[in-house]
C-alpha cells in the first residue's frame, strides 16, 4: 500500500479562501463585483472569472502560497507586460491603483487579468504549427533581451535531483519498487546530465516554460498565451519540443514546420534537438514530483485519482526504464553523429 504522508498546512492553503473573500479582495482594488463567480480549471493556483458591473468580467489568480517569492512573480509579471508591448499576444496582467500588478488580501496573494477567451491548438494543423514557430520565435527573440533574476532556472538539479529527493524522503515509494525505481533513476540523472554535457554549447534565454497545446489558446488572430505562471530560464528547445507527438516521421515534419516559422524571428542552435529526450526525462520526474508535493491539497486527489496507486508506481518505472533505452540512444548519436 502507497504512503500518503501528512506534510504540513502549506499544502492546504485555499482553505479560507471563499466567494466571498475572492469577490472582497477585487473590490479592494474599487470594482464592483456583480455577484457572478466562475471557477476555472487550475490547480497550482486557484483562478476565477468574475463579474464586473458596468464593463466585462475580469480573471482573478489567487498565487498558490509558498511557492513562489513576489520578486519571482512580479517578474512574472513584467515578461507578460514586455511582450504584450512588442506586440506579442500574451495576456498580460492588469496594473490597477498604484500601478502595481501583485496585490494582496487577507493572506492571499493575487493577480487581475484581462479575459482572452480562445480554443485549443490543433497539433495536427502544421499551418497552426508553423504559425506556433513564428509565435515563438518572437517570444524568444524578446526573451533573450535580458535574464531573469527571480525564476527558476531548468536544469538536472531543478527538475530532477530536487523532485527525486522529495519523493524518496516521504515515502512516496512503494517499499517494494523503491530499490528498481532508486536504480533506474540514479541512471537516468546521471545520463540526462551526460547529454546535456555532450550536447556542446548552447544559450539559454527566458521561457514559457511549459509551451503545450493546453496553454495555448486559438483565435481568429493565432495563438496567444494566457499565463506564464511557469516561465524560467532554459534552452530553447523547450518550448518547442512538447508541442510534438506521434510517430518519428510526423514528429520529423512537425518539428520541421515548427522550425521554418521559428527561424524567421529568432536563430535555431541544431545542437538542442539533443536535449529533446532529456528535457522529456526531466519533465516526467519533475511532473511525479509535483503531484506528490500537492497530494494534500485536496483538489489534487479528486482529479488525479490514478496517483500514489501501486498500478501507477508499476507504470511510471516502466516508463523510465523506456526512457533510459531513449536516453541511451540520444547519447549514441551524439557520439556517433555519421550513423
Amino acid at each position: 500500500m502507497c504512503c500518503i504522508l501528512i506534510l504540513n498546512n502549506t499544502n492546504t492553503p485555499y482553505t479560507n479562501l471563499d466567494p466571498s473573500l475572492i469577490m472582497d479582495a477585487i473590490e479592494s482594488l474599487d470594482y464592483r463585483c456583480s455577484g457572478s463567480l466562475f471557477a476555472l480549471n487550475s490547480y497550482e493556483n486557484r483562478v476565477y472569472q468574475v463579474g464586473i458591473e458596468d464593463r466585462a468580467p475580469l480573471i482573478v489568480k489567487f498565487y498558490r502560497p509558498f511557492r513562489w517569492s513576489d520578486a519571482a512573480i512580479i517578474e512574472e509579471h513584467q515578461f507578460a507586460i514586455e511582450l504584450a508591448a512588442c506586440d506579442i499576444p500574451v495576456v498580460a496582467p492588469l496594473e490597477c491603483g498604484t500601478g502595481e500588478t501583485l496585490h494582496r488580501y487577507q493572506g492571499f496573494r493575487f493577480a487581475l487579468f484581462p479575459r482572452q477567451s480562445g480554443r485549443s491548438l490543433e497539433l495536427d494543423n502544421l499551418e497552426h504549427l508553423e504559425w506556433m514557430g513564428r509565435f515563438i520565435g518572437r517570444l524568444h527573440a524578446v526573451g533573450a533581451c535580458r535574464p531573469f533574476q527571480h525564476r527558476m532556472e531548468l536544469n538536472v538539479e531543478t527538475y530532477g535531483h530536487a523532485p527525486y529527493r522529495f519523493l524518496v524522503d516521504n515515502q512516496f515509494i512503494p517499499f517494494e519498487l523503491r530499490h528498481n525505481f532508486c536504480l533506474v533513476l540514479d541512471q537516468l540523472l546521471a545520463k540526462t546530465a551526460q547529454c546535456f554535457d555532450e550536447a556542446g554549447c548552447f544559450s539559454t534565454l527566458r521561457l514559457h516554460g511549459d509551451c503545450h497545446a493546453g496553454n495555448v489558446l486559438w483565435n481568429d488572430k493565432g495563438p496567444h498565451i494566457v499565463d506564464l505562471d511557469d516561465c524560467l530560464t532554459g534552452p530553447a528547445i523547450q518550448d518547442i519540443w512538447m508541442l510534438l507527438s506521434g510517430s518519428a516521421e510526423q514528429v520529423e515534419v512537425q518539428l520541421d514546420r515548427i522550425l521554418d516559422g521559428y527561424c524567421e524571428f529568432y536563430d535555431y542552435n541544431p545542437r538542442e534537438l539533443h536535449l529533446i529526450e532529456p528535457l522529456r526525462t526531466l519533465r516526467m520526474i519533475h511532473y511525479v514530483g509535483w503531484l506528490a508535493k500537492r497530494w494534500e491539497d485536496p483538489a489534487f486527489p479528486l482529479n488525479f485519482p490514478w496517483f500514489n496507486t501501486p498500478r501507477y508506481w508499476q507504470d511510471f518505472l516502466q516508463n523510465l526504464n523506456e526512457q533510459n533505452a531513449l536516453l541511451d540512444l540520444s547519447l549514441d548519436k551524439m557520439r556517433h553523429p555519421e550513423q
